[in-house]
């Protein structure tokens, strides 16, 4: 009796193909990313004007505001003072107030590449750091340099946005209406944006091409 022989059990071996679709049935689907939504228009429209009554700062004489910022918060006690203090930061606003009207009023010349201040009058500008024994062949034509009318309106702008970045800061606000009414919240809130922006676009419709003391200047080449 002939023993038979049993059939070898042979292994398929997997196709590149069959490979290719195990790897792509095993990849999760990925989930469409959902766009950004803008901004609502009202909240852009309430970051553009705090941006716009940020900026007015711009629009101040250097010193002017320099001085405002590093004494407030010591004329003020950081927001909580007493009947001195109070009266002290009514003194403070009055003169940097004055300081900004005043700095509209002030021009420079530029004789013989160096920067000249002075203060504009009705019949011309007078130079308060000019030297005395230089020649006043130098200088050019001092006539063209007298008061404007312009200058006026600018230094009621000036007075106006400096009003309304005093009225826009907490320890001023805090010092001088600690415990405000709900009527007189609402007008702090409002008057010192408006003033500042309707200021700010007088600024633009009535340029100036004065270079005052605490403004930058541009030299002529």
């Amino acid at each position: 009796m002939s023993a038979r022989q049993r059939p070898a059990k042979t292994t398929k071996q997997p196709s590149k193909s069959d490979e290719t679709s195990t790897v792509v049935s095993t990849e999760q689907p990925q989930a469409p990313s959902s766009p950004s939504r803008p901004p609502p228009a009202g909240q852009g429209a309430i970051t553009r004007t705090l941006t716009s009554t940020a900026n007015l700062a711009n629009l101040l004489p250097t010193g002017t505001l320099l001085a405002f910022q590093i004494l407030t918060p010591i004329f003020t006690g950081n927001g909580a003072c007493s009947d001195t203090t109070r009266l002290l930061t009514y003194s403070l606003l009055a003169v940097l107030g004055i300081s900004c009207f005043l700095a509209s009023f002030t021009d420079s010349v530029e004789v013989n590449g160096k920067v000249y201040h002075g203060l504009a009058t009705f019949k011309g500008m007078w130079l308060f750091d000019y030297p005395v024994d230089a020649p006043g062949s130098d200088l050019p034509d001092m006539s063209k340099k007298r008061v404007r009318l312009l200058d006026f309106i600018h230094a009621v702008l000036s007075l106006s946005v400096f009003a309304a970045v005093a009225l826009r800061d907490r320890n001023v606000v805090s010092c001088l209406y600690p415990s405000p009414a709900l009527e007189t919240k609402q007008v702090l809130d409002i008057v010192p944006v408006g003033i500042g922006l309707i200021g700010s676009l007088l600024f633009i419709v009535f340029p100036t091409t004065r270079h005052g003391v605490g403004y930058p200047i541009t030299l002529r080449n």
